[in-house]
């Protein structure tokens, strides 16, 4: 497979040809503890499988490659669960088994999600040694009060810390998680975790309000009255409150959650996600998206590791996306990249219809409200529309022209 676009403009506006190089994404589900909020596929003190399930990581690519082709793979990205659980050659492994498997381009972004608390400079060199170019740091918050109410167990100067060591250790693209919106959290203490993160300089920062996911602990403690989240208002003022103070640094917001020095730093990997292109997913509960196909994954560790040594491949669950269904993912994450947004000329070479024709009557509308910036050609949301992103992206459920 030849991919058409190869440079920088595999950086720009969704959605993403077909053709262009993939997306392989690893999921690492182990954890010391798992967070209150979260709800992601995680689980703590398994950690003894870990031999067994990187084996089995590796034996799925190979059967991934059997079905779907060796790529190319232009990024790839360790998630989890917490990947910096794993000792650098182990990481070495992992990535030497990825590109034994699948065409992996010169100068593909490797990234790796860290907890603080789980690395220090020797770890992060070996990482470095091992081929990870980009580290993720879970911060989340430097607040004690903050780190307390969201279960995380590392002391306020551990972000810090790893985030020198990974400085020292060659690390040149760093990448922060934030949380913000937080129950008791202030605006002083966000403008704050903002100030301190900034004067370290990362090349990266992601900022996320606060969910409350269902099933979660959180999610109980709201029921009961035990956590009481902060009011819409007040996480739209510590929004904003983020887009000013990062622009006035120099960072641009390019996606709805996620600011960069600049488009070199922009993360490669997610834009892979958001420009509706293809990717991998391998490892217990993980997503993938081939060929027109989305999978997912068995959830448990021991029951994924023991479907992969019987030789099979562990999808549980497989969805073919018909056309429609595709335009309108197309337009839904689209519309996250908030500088590129969604080209009318790209949209209608992968998917072989009028952007305009489909949604002609919605962006009238939309435009006239004020919510987004459409010339014909690109179309993003605009400064006002981006605090209204999931109503606008409602509008385009269901588009209106005839596919053909």
């Amino acid at each position: 497979m030849t991919s058409t676009l190869t440079d920088t403009r595999t950086l720009a506006a969704a959605p993403q040809p077909r053709d262009a190089p993939w997306g392989l994404y690893v999921h690492v589900p182990f954890c010391r503890r798992i967070c209150p909020y979260c709800d992601f596929n995680v689980y703590a003190r398994q950690e003894a499988l870990v031999p067994a399930y990187l084996a089995a990581v590796a034996r799925e690519l190979a059967l991934v490659a059997e079905r779907w082709g060796r790529g190319p793979v232009a990024t790839i990205y360790l998630g989890g669960g917490t990947p910096s659980l794993l000792e650098p050659a182990q990481v070495a492994a992992l990535l030497d088994a990825i590109a034994g498997t699948f065409a992996v381009l010169p100068g593909a972004e490797v990234t790796l999600e860290a907890n603080p608390e789980t690395v220090d400079r020797a770890k992060l060199a070996g990482y470095r040694a091992a081929g990870v170019d980009r580290l993720s740091i879970g911060v989340q918050t430097l607040a004690p009060h903050g780190l307390k109410v969201l279960g995380r167990a590392h002391r306020p100067e551990t972000p810090e810390q790893a985030f020198r060591a990974a400085r020292a250790a060659g690390f040149a693209n760093v990448n922060l998680d934030l949380i913000y919106g937080w129950p008791g959290q202030t605006r002083e203490d966000w403008s704050r975790d903002l100030a301190t993160v900034l004067a370290w300089e990362p090349e990266h920062l992601s900022l996320y309000a606060l969910t409350i996911e269902p099933g979660t602990p959180y999610e109980r403690g709201v029921r009961r009255g035990v956590l009481r989240p902060l009011d819409d208002d007040t996480v739209a003022e510590l929004a904003e409150t983020a887009s000013e103070t990062l622009a006035a640094h120099g960072y641009e917001q390019y996606e709805l959650s996620n600011w960069a020095r600049g488009r070199a730093y922009r993360s490669r990997h997610n834009q892979i996600y958001w420009r509706n292109g293809w990717y991998v997913g391998a490892g217990a509960g993980a997503h993938g998206y081939l060929g027109g196909v989305r999978t997912v994954n068995e959830r448990l560790p021991a029951s994924y590791i023991e479907r992969v040594e019987r030789g099979e491949l562990p999808v549980v669950a497989a969805e073919p996306i018909d056309r429609r269904t595709e335009i309108v993912e197309t337009m839904i994450l689209g519309l996250r990249l908030v500088t590129d947004g969604i080209s009318a000329t790209a949209f209608r070479a992968r998917h072989g219809a009028e952007l305009a024709a489909l949604y002609g009557d919605v962006l009238d509308e939309l435009v006239a409200l004020g919510l987004v910036e459409w010339d014909g050609e690109t179309l993003r949301l605009s400064r006002r529309g981006l605090l209204l992103a999931n109503e606008v992206a409602l509008r385009f459920l269901e588009p209106r022209g005839t596919l053909g």
